[in-house]
């Protein structure tokens, strides 16, 4: 994430609107979104669907979900041609990472994190 760094190099808080400022920042917004409606739909809505048959959540927040996975893919892509990512090693991780519960948390922590 974007930290703020004092004079004497130390991280002293977050800073979000640094995330706003790059296409890999905003990439990781979009991952985080993505992740949580994943997350709401797979444990919240799909349950309240089968167990309770009341669909309206996963009417309501599925087209939601499928909106930000779309974007995610489509920045996903964006940002491996502008920073030369090679499909093998980095897009592929990045772009599976939308279909596993977790995965965009991951991805952002281990891989999209260090990267400016």
């Amino acid at each position: 994430m974007a930290w703020v760094i004092n004079q004497a190099g130390k991280k002293t808080g977050f800073n979000m609107i640094q995330l706003f400022k790059t296409k890999i920042g905003w990439l990781r917004i979009i991952g985080f979104l993505e992740g949580i409606s994943l997350l709401v739909l797979v444990f919240v809505a799909v349950p309240m669907k089968h167990v309770y048959n009341n669909p309206f959540l996963s009417e309501s927040l599925g087209p939601v979900h499928g909106a930000l996975f779309i974007l995610f893919v489509l920045y996903t892509l964006s940002v491996s041609f502008e920073q030369n990512w090679r499909f093998r090693t980095t897009t592929w991780k990045v772009l599976a990472s939308s279909f596993l519960p977790f995965g965009t948390f991951y991805v952002d922590y281990k891989i999209l994190k260090g990267i400016k």
